[in-house]
């Protein structure tokens, strides 16, 4: 019994790397549905391979898929065949000794604040500064008498800057990234990270910026948004009127791409959501709530020639209708 359970386990594991890879077809779709709902055995290994993918939403998607990619077959069962049977700490260890990019982002979570993907969390400073933490975020605080400064590890945060009444000094309040720091002069503004860049967008007051690995810095004024890397700053441009809407729970959407859409709506999910290529340029246009992105995914499909496909709750693609 054990061994038939462990050979189902295996033929589980398989099916879930190839829905984390992305390549399967509808024929692949329909096949696994057989598959899960075979016998009563298949469907709870069907079970447990989705209880160890649960774990996974600790690890960034994309660090967790090209894991998974890179590992041999038999590798990939085994390893789900571990997980499953191992406490939930296990598949972090596991997923770190695999791909040590995994280490870097383990140290996060020492990080003194983090959100998980869908969670939005707000902090009052010990300054007084308001400090609201966007999905998938991590950053730790470091006030000293000399400065107050951030450091945003990964994700977004919206930062609105009080005058530090409590300090006999007037101390600096700087956000730092991998790529630099934004000094604030009195604002509110917004940081996020994204792949090799750091976005930020002022509405209210002024930043300085300042590149990591050059002189080159940039005052940001109110109504402006700039990205930047460790060596460049981009020019500053006018600032989206609902870039900080995400401290709302909200996604406003004006004439945005389908493909773009369902990218940034998937930030706010565990697990995976595609466009299919065939509906990825259509236009979306609209207010949709990002704390039920179920009911987001609902609308549109009330709005667009589209359907949810939903295989499991970490597998759902957006399908022509």
């Amino acid at each position: 019994m054990a061994g038939g359970a462990d050979e189902l386990l295996g033929e589980a594991a398989d099916w879930m790397v190839r829905l984390q890879s992305g390549d399967m077809t509808e024929l692949s779709l329909r096949q696994l549905e057989q598959w899960r709902t075979r016998s009563a055995a298949h469907a709870e290994a069907w079970r447990r391979a989705e209880a160890v993918m649960g774990t996974f939403e600790i690890v960034p998607k994309a660090i967790g898929r090209q894991t998974m990619q890179r590992l041999a077959g038999p590798g990939r069962r085994q390893a789900l065949r571990a997980l499953g049977i191992a406490a939930v700490a296990a598949p972090v260890v596991w997923l770190a000794w695999r791909d040590p990019s995994v280490g870097t982002w383990i140290a996060s979570w020492n990080a003194d604040l983090h959100t998980a993907a869908g969670e939005q969390k707000t902090i009052t400073l010990a300054d007084g500064t308001r400090l609201v933490l966007n999905t998938s975020s991590a950053v730790d605080v470091v006030f000293t008498g000399a400065e107050r400064r951030l450091r945003l590890r990964h994700g977004e945060i919206l930062v609105t800057t009080s005058h530090d009444d409590p300090s006999p000094v007037d101390r600096p309040f700087i956000v730092q990234t991998a790529q630099g720091t934004v000094r604030a002069l009195g604002t509110r503004f917004s940081v996020g990270v994204q792949g090799e860049g750091t976005r930020v967008a002022l509405f209210e007051g002024s930043v300085r910026i300042r590149a990591e690995q050059n002189e080159q810095s940039l005052v940001l004024r109110a109504g402006e948004q700039t990205v930047f890397s460790a060596t460049a700053i981009e020019p500053p441009r006018a600032a989206s009127p609902t870039a900080a809407l995400w401290e709302q729970g909200m996604l406003v959407a004006s004439d945005m791409r389908l493909g773009a859409f369902a990218a940034e709506l998937g930030r706010y999910r565990a697990g995976v959501l595609r466009c299919h290529p065939d509906v990825a340029d259509l236009r979306v246009s609209g207010a949709f709530p990002l704390r039920d992105t179920d009911a987001s995914l609902q609308l549109l499909q009330k709005t667009l020639p589209v359907r949810i496909s939903t295989m499991t709750r970490y597998w759902v693609v957006i399908e022509p209708r």
